[in-house]
């Protein structure tokens, strides 16, 4: 009795309050409240992601007196078949087990009339995205524990989380609430809400756009970015093929993944502006400095050839990079030489990560002098011409957009402003200036280049009226199995309008399978159209074009249009034409685009062809009118460039070389 009498009071006097707090826990179950998942909008505060509630059902095995029965009940309106569900009831644990989230309401609605012991529903909040695929690649997916699991859903999820509540009430062995028993409640703290530089009617614009276009061209995929090159600002990020993020889990990591930011490629002739900007700042070369472009230019053990095959003869810079000569540009990085080359590559954000907000950057891939052992010579006259080198379409945007921006390259952003539920601004984003690239001149000169190259050479397709367009066309090689192989990557890179830039743009389409996968072909028309629909509706008012009173008409550039295409053209200016080969587009014409000529003169027209011949001996048109010196090249299969007028005094190459079929032969004309 003694020894019963002081256990006792050592469980009641001594342990009493270990032993009440123990109890305490054992009926206290607290509940987790979810805290509201800040919305995402666009810069215009149009939702494109909001968090709304859904029921979930959840068990408690320990309280189901026939889990079989149970199941067969529950089975009709959850995702789990009747087997599964029994296992997961078959238990006499007193812990809760969820059965599913984000029932439908009539499926919640029923489990709440089945009134079965034990299956507790409760209201949970779940992420929507109420424009479907719209922005998906930015907005990235949440997870059905609230958490942030892809793009800005994940890169900003501590924001958008926010802080979880708790409801704890004192309960009995059947989880049911003790009648004057305690409870404690804290408060769930909800998320910030982001709001994004996107805009709805454009990334709409873009979305359209790039999903036909790679329909159109049966490319494997395609991606067009838009950004305000002033700020930084990243307007539209669309890609197709897309996904929904309401049903993510029916889509693949692929096809989920935002290759703007997280993949690289090398972006062949679109990377030509970087080269002009380099070789211009550093004084090596000017708009009419003169370079010869061969066949082919043999140096440092290799051989650099241009896109088409063919040499393009005596000419200046501006014809260099209207015609998007390779070999022009492979000289021009080899003269400047890695050691002066390389600092301008790495100041326009190439070879690291800008610190865009997006998970998973990628920096791409920049050789630094030295790092090649062998062939270091050649390998950097390729990145003259865009090979060599990989970057992300992030990166490219940037690098143009600093020259629209005299030369300061901005750091891409989605986020704009973060705010609180009542809309109070909590954090806002500031554009940020990464470096001075190149000089203010040296970014006006490229400017121009860059019109020039839209106005008289391959991005025609891209020119938009009283909204001047500069920008560079690329039609990329893939590289495969340590060389490249037949995959091509069609681009185009650029800005507008030239003199006050608003927008910079770039379309990439993957593997176009069509006859000319060319960028000036497939991508320009793409950039085009979506940003003069941008530019329009965003107000920006179109140039006028002054009347000009004269009497000779004005060659109209029809590089890369087909003939019925270019023939309304030219019959617009009142023009005659003839044409050459038998291709699909118009690849060169003479006159040059631009020259004034007397009203129905007849400008010859040549397509390109789909494969080239073997070398052809050049014939001797000394001494000939312009008329027999191009019927004389002709018939041998070659072009011609008409230098002034009269008749032919000289000729490069000289008669007797020997050159691919198809190459363009320069004539000086005189008196």
């Amino acid at each position: 009795m003694f020894g019963l009498i002081g256990r006792l009071a050592y469980l009641q006097i001594w342990k009493g309050k270990h032993y009440s707090e123990l109890a305490q826990a054992q009926r206290m179950r607290p509940r987790v409240i979810d805290p509201q998942r800040g919305s995402i909008l666009d810069r215009n505060y149009k939702t494109l992601a909001i968090s709304i509630g859904a029921d979930a059902v959840y068990a408690i095995p320990g309280s189901i007196p026939d889990p079989a029965a149970t199941a067969q009940k529950l089975a009709p309106y959850l995702s789990l078949s009747e087997e599964e569900l029994t296992m997961l009831l078959n238990t006499d644990s007193q812990r809760s087990v969820w059965l599913e989230r984000g029932l439908s309401p009539d499926a919640a609605e029923q489990i709440r009339q089945l009134n079965l012991s034990g299956i507790r529903l409760v209201e949970r909040p779940q992420r929507y995205y109420p424009n479907g695929t719209l922005a998906a690649h930015v907005l990235g997916i949440a997870g059905i524990d609230n958490q942030g699991l892809e793009g800005l859903e994940y890169q900003y999820d501590e924001v958008l989380r926010g802080v979880p509540g708790q409801l704890a009430l004192e309960r009995d062995a059947a989880q049911r609430s003790i009648p004057g028993g305690m409870s404690q409640y804290s408060p769930p703290q909800d998320g910030y809400d982001l709001v994004l530089t996107l805009d709805t009617v454009i990334q709409h614009i873009a979305e359209s756009e790039i999903k036909r276009a790679v329909e159109s061209t049966e490319s494997e995929r395609g991606l067009i970015l838009i950004m305000d090159p002033c700020t930084g600002e990243i307007l539209a990020n669309a890609i197709y093929p897309t996904f929904d993020p309401n049903n993510y889990s029916q889509f693949s990591l692929e096809t989920r993944r935002n290759i703007a930011i997280t993949d690289q490629y090398e972006p062949g002739s679109t990377f030509k502006f970087v080269t002009a900007s380099a070789a211009l700042d550093l004084g090596i070369t000017s708009q009419d400095r003169e370079f010869y472009s061969g066949p082919y230019w043999e140096v440092g053990g290799g051989r650099v050839r241009n896109w088409d095959g063919r040499g393009s003869g005596n000419i200046n810079f501006l014809q260099a990079i209207e015609s998007s000569d390779n070999i022009t540009f492979a000289q021009l990085s080899v003269e400047m030489g890695p050691e002066r080359f390389y600092p301008y590559i790495r100041g326009f954000g190439f070879g690291s990560r800008l610190g865009v907000d997006f998970p998973g950057e990628s920096s791409g891939t920049v050789v630094a002098p030295g790092e090649v052992r062998h062939g270091e010579t050649i390998r950097w006259a390729n990145i003259g011409f865009g090979q060599g080198i990989a970057v992300t379409p992030i990166q490219l945007l940037a690098a143009i957009g600093a020259v629209a921006n005299d030369g300061v390259l901005m750091k891409p952003y989605f986020v704009k402003e973060i705010r609180d539920q009542q809309g109070k601004l909590i954090d806002q984003t500031v554009p940020e200036e990464i470096s001075q690239v190149i000089s203010v001149e040296t970014a006006r000169q490229v400017a121009r280049l860059l019109r020039s190259v839209v106005v008289n050479g391959g991005g025609s397709r891209a020119d938009i009226a009283g909204y001047y367009v500069a920008g560079k066309t690329g039609t990329a090689e893939v590289p495969e199995g340590g060389g490249y192989g037949k995959g091509r990557i069609a681009s185009f890179v650029g800005y507008a309008p030239v003199d006050d830039p608003v927008l910079a743009g770039l379309v990439i389409l993957y593997h176009p399978e069509t006859k000319n996968p060319y960028g000036g072909v497939h991508a320009a028309p793409v950039f085009q159209t979506v940003v003069e629909e941008s530019l329009s509706y965003l107000g920006v008012e179109r140039r006028k074009e002054a009347s000009k009173r004269t009497s000779m008409a004005v060659v109209p550039n029809v590089r890369n249009f087909s003939l019925l295409e270019a023939q309304a053209k030219l019959a617009h200016e009142n023009l005659q034409w003839t044409y050459e080969g038998d291709g699909a587009l118009v690849s060169d014409q003479v006159p040059n685009p631009g020259t004034r000529v007397p009203p129905q003169t007849t400008v010859r027209l040549y397509f390109y062809e789909e494969e080239i011949a073997q070398e052809v001996s050049v014939p001797s048109v000394l001494g000939q009118s312009m008329r027999d010196a191009s019927s004389i090249l002709s018939e041998e299969g070659l072009y011609i460039r008409i230098i002034g007028s009269g008749m032919a005094r000289k000729q490069t190459p000289a008669a007797g070389a020997k050159v691919p079929y198809g190459s363009v032969i320069e004539v000086e004309f005189s008196p």
